[in-house]
């Protein structure tokens, strides 16, 4: 797929020195579901506020379907919908026109079908001629969706889209983006919830203190960096790893009652095999064995830790 949105070298710092971007490349490709996940202050929001013309970059390009955003700002900016994480929307004015009005604002002509379709597709059309005072947070948030799809953009932005709403209402948002990317429609999103990347995203980035740590296809992702564990659980805990046994990467767990073994799923020999008969030969009695993967949300915290900071 062609690529949509290319960011290149982009920095962005404030007076007093304080760097919320720092160096940031990445391309998007067309209808692609990219998750960019990172801490709070980790730049995400900076970011895509730079991109729609928010705030300035110090230095850096961004182009979205070819157009700077700086030099073509406007041919630029009308290939963008954006729904942040505020809502700011007018209390007493009713849903549709709300729609309409955005739609105007990017000098598209006035066309009642199109928003009639955006507020079918979001379950808003009952709601059409409602106050948006009368919403609930839920609704709310779906109207910030419907008018950032009112003028028809090709990159649509979501910060932080579902933070404080249900975890149904959250279901049937990551159904909504699915239906975008049939339409071919290019999507971003900000977010706090692990399974929200996993569930919808097709790569996945992580970002801490202004950077790009990585950004990697899902699936190759938890397939280069995921690990899989063994549980050995024991009959009685014992007080530290047997000496017979210092040759493994073992840790203690469950108060001794649990031998933790990370291995490498990758690797022709994880070692298994031999770690459990010398288990044995060390006079240890097993209750069970359980195996895991790890998950991207492992990950995701071994990349923003800061070294040597111990898990909980």
């Amino acid at each position: 797929m062609p690529t949509i949105l290319s960011i290149k070298n982009l920095n962005k710092s404030y007076k007093g020195g304080f760097e919320a971007l720092k160096d940031v490349s990445l391309d998007i490709d067309e209808g692609e579901i990219i998750a960019l996940l990172g801490p709070n202050g980790a730049g995400k929001t900076t970011l895509i506020s730079t991109i729609c013309g928010i705030t300035m970059p110090t230095s850096g390009t961004v182009t979205v379907a070819g157009h700077n955003i700086i030099t073509g700002f406007r041919a630029a900016r009308i290939m963008i919908g954006l729904v942040p994480q505020e809502i700011a929307l007018e209390p007493f004015e009713k849903v549709q026109n709300v729609v309409r009005f955005s739609r105007g604002l990017f000098g598209k002509p006035r066309r009642d079908g199109i928003v009639e379709d955006v507020l079918k597709r979001l379950s808003l059309w009952d709601k059409r001629d409602a106050q948006v005072r009368e919403l609930s947070g839920g609704m709310k948030r779906r109207v910030l969706i419907a008018k950032a799809l009112a003028h028809e953009p090709r990159v649509l932005f979501l910060d932080e889209p579902t933070a404080g709403v249900d975890v149904e209402l959250r279901r049937d948002m990551w159904e909504i983006v699915e239906q975008l990317r049939v339409d071919g429609v290019t999507t971003v999103l900000t977010t706090h919830y692990i399974e929200e990347a996993d569930a919808i995203a097709d790569r996945v980035g992580v970002s801490n203190n202004g950077e790009i740590l990585l950004v990697e296809d899902k699936d190759k992702l938890m397939a280069r960096m995921g690990q899989k564990q063994l549980d050995v659980q024991l009959t009685a805990p014992v007080d530290a790893i047997p000496e017979a046994l210092s040759g493994y990467d073992l840790t203690l767990g469950d108060k001794g009652r649990t031998l933790i073994y990370s291995y490498d799923t990758k690797s022709d020999r994880t070692g298994i095999t031999r770690l459990l008969k010398d288990v044995a030969d060390a006079g240890l009695k097993l209750r069970d064995v359980v195996t895991r993967q790890s998950s991207l949300e492992d990950i995701f915290v071994s990349l923003v830790s800061p070294k040597g900071e111990e898990k909980q």
